[in-house]
């Protein structure tokens, strides 16, 4: 088929088009080549499948809701209607056992911390690695202590201002997805942490007092905002560095925040609030991954069937 812009498509070559069309079209999202800056990806599952459920609402509106001058719909032939979504399907509790065995547990949270304050520039043998690792420390520390002691998204920390850092009260007034303005609460370690990075963020990065965000590099000689892939970077090379096999994401950090809180004894409609959750049955999640009891149900039981024998 000759390529065309989109608005130039009549409806017409919409009603004839094959299955295979279609099948090509989701192989080349799946497999296109998207530079994000140094780096080649590829779309995610859940990306093709937005883009399969926007043609199947298309075509769903052409061949059924639309009308012509006769009464008629466009057309009645819809493609796809053979195109099917395979859904992987998982209970709650497979889910969460997935997830929790690559984040970080309460005893490595800390430890990740003070592997990333102590002893990370000791495994640099370049001396500009080493100076690059002083340089951002600070800033280093802050951003992984407060996705740790908050459980904010990358592109929230990552669209952080200065004026909305309120250390006097423990609080960050935040962006939401959507819009949605809202405050969290800050644990008291990373309300440290913060402080730190606060304190020497104008002197080490050169034009940073005229810089709104909170966190910045210097690109081009003066302070410009991290952006959400440069946050990325930044925690998946800690957390490679601590062991993490290929390391692991912010989003992962998240979810150790999550878990930690509800083991902690937190309750799931506060933990909701603090990520900013709209639906509960997400947060449900962390329930699963923090619950022991069946493990040590099952221990118990696996030691008196021991002794019986």
């Amino acid at each position: 088929m000759e390529t065309k812009d989109t608005a130039s498509i009549d409806y017409n070559e919409l009603e004839v088009m094959k299955k295979e069309t279609i099948e090509y079209y989701l192989d080349y999202l799946r497999e296109e080549n998207i530079a994000e800056g140094d780096q080649v990806e590829h779309r995610g599952p859940a990306v093709v499948e937005l883009s399969i459920h926007a043609l199947k609402s298309l075509f769903n509106y052409l061949t059924k809701e639309t009308e012509m001058e006769n009464g008629e719909c466009y057309f009645y032939r819809n493609v796809m209607n053979k195109i099917v979504i395979h859904k992987k399907r998982e209970t709650a509790n497979r889910r969460a056992r997935n997830i929790s065995s690559i984040i970080l547990n309460e005893e490595e949270i800390s430890e990740y911390l003070e592997f990333i304050k102590n002893d990370y520039g000791n495994l640099l043998n370049s001396p500009l690695a080493q100076r690059r690792y002083e340089r951002d420390k600070e800033r280093d520390i802050a951003i992984n202590s407060l996705i740790l002691g908050t459980g904010m998204r990358v592109g929230e920390i990552a669209s952080l201002e200065v004026k909305k850092v309120h250390l006097n009260k423990g609080t960050i007034e935040i962006t939401r997805k959507g819009g949605t303005e809202d405050t969290v609460l800050v644990m008291e370690s990373a309300l440290k942490d913060l402080k730190e990075y606060i304190k020497i963020r104008n002197t080490r990065y050169k034009g940073a007092k005229d810089s709104p965000f909170l966190f910045v590099s210097v690109y081009g000689g003066t302070a410009k905002a991290l952006s959400r892939r440069a946050i990325q970077n930044v925690v998946n090379k800690y957390t490679a560095a601590f062991g993490q096999s290929n390391g692991i994401s912010p989003h992962k950090l998240r979810h150790s925040f999550a878990v930690d809180f509800i083991r902690s004894g937190g309750d799931i409609i506060l933990l909701r609030d603090q990520l900013g959750h709209n639906d509960i049955k997400t947060t449900s999640l962390y329930t699963n991954m923090a619950n022991k009891d069946s493990e040590k149900i099952l221990n118990k039981m696996d030691q008196q069937r021991s002794t019986m024998n």
